[in-house]
């Protein structure tokens, strides 16, 4: 379990495809505290560390199809910056919202507007409008834990501050650039039992 607390940005050092997996070679600044078959969210997508090697201090994780085919992840290319997230200790404070690492789905970058010491990003969903979005709801992009506004079943609206937009990737996104969208776990809950209640 993850908070959309982002800790710090790595960099993809290497990628190799073997059959539909992709394996990523990944630098981190917590490289001396990463273990084998430990669990990292990158731009917000759970993987399992498998190998280590301390020689560039780096760290491999593996993604197979179905996380390729939900995430953004098939678009990296050598030299992207990812968002890292270790899970959380059950001792720590929650100071994001609850994130399992499981995207459901993409969206698009639409627009990036500066506020005067702000940015405010608009999305689409590249994929059905199918969203539990609540307006000033919780959602994850990239895996950070944002408040969403302006809700529509194609888009929504955040606000970034100067520190997320500094210390995270989103200082490098621009309009038609692909995101990792994990919806709030509450409000998926709700619909599933929603749904079942009305059939």
């Amino acid at each position: 379990m993850f908070t959309g607390i982002i800790e710090a940005t790595g960099k993809v050092l290497n990628i190799k495809d073997e059959e539909k997996n992709k394996h990523f070679e990944i630098t981190a600044p917590f490289f001396d505290e990463i273990k084998i078959d430990q669990s990292i969210a990158h731009d917000g997508v759970c993987l399992t560390v498998v190998r280590l090697n301390h020689e560039k201090k780096s760290y491999v994780v593996t993604a197979i199809k179905e996380t390729l085919d939900r995430s953004n992840l098939k678009f990296w290319q050598p030299g992207y910056r990812v968002n890292l997230e270790r899970s959380v200790r059950l001792n720590d404070r929650l100071d994001g919202h609850i994130v399992q690492g499981h995207v459901d789905q993409t969206a698009r970058v639409k627009k990036v507007e500066p506020q005067e010491g702000s940015w405010l990003f608009t999305f689409e969903f590249i994929e059905a409008p199918q969203h539990v979005m609540i307006e000033k709801g919780s959602v994850a992009v990239n895996g950070v834990s944002l408040t969403v506004f302006n809700v529509t079943n194609r888009s929504f609206q955040v606000a970034i501050i100067p520190y997320t937009f500094e210390h995270t990737n989103f200082g490098d996104l621009k309009p038609g650039d692909t995101v990792n969208i994990e919806f709030d776990m509450i409000g998926k809950y709700v619909e599933k039992l929603t749904l079942n209640y009305l059939k």
